[in-house]
């Protein structure tokens, strides 16, 4: 797939982004190759190959669901300027 000069404007006022005339040529070039690439990816025969989470056949290692601190929150809750039921107070900013 080839992109034009109007499809990288139309992607760049999407993108909310000022694109600086003088380098869309680059611009154009660089993201056609980007997609060729993609293409080239695309025509890949996938057909056998089984979806996967990780490429090593391994599992994972998880730890024990285990409680490894103690509750401290009073003890933080001490440095703050305002505090009610266990809550931070801070001030609205938001009408």
């Amino acid at each position: 797939m080839s992109l034009q000069l109007e499809d990288i404007q139309k992607l760049g006022q999407l993108a909310r982004l000022r694109i600086e005339p003088e380098k869309v040529p680059d611009l154009v070039a660089k993201l056609s190759g980007i997609l060729s690439f993609v293409d080239q990816l695309k025509a890949a025969d996938t057909e056998a190959v089984a979806p996967m989470a990780h490429p090593l056949d391994r599992t994972q290692r998880l730890r024990p669901d285990t409680v490894t601190e103690s509750d401290r929150h009073e003890l933080y809750q001490e440095n703050s300027a305002s505090v009610e039921r266990g809550l931070y107070l801070v001030p609205k900013v938001i009408e």
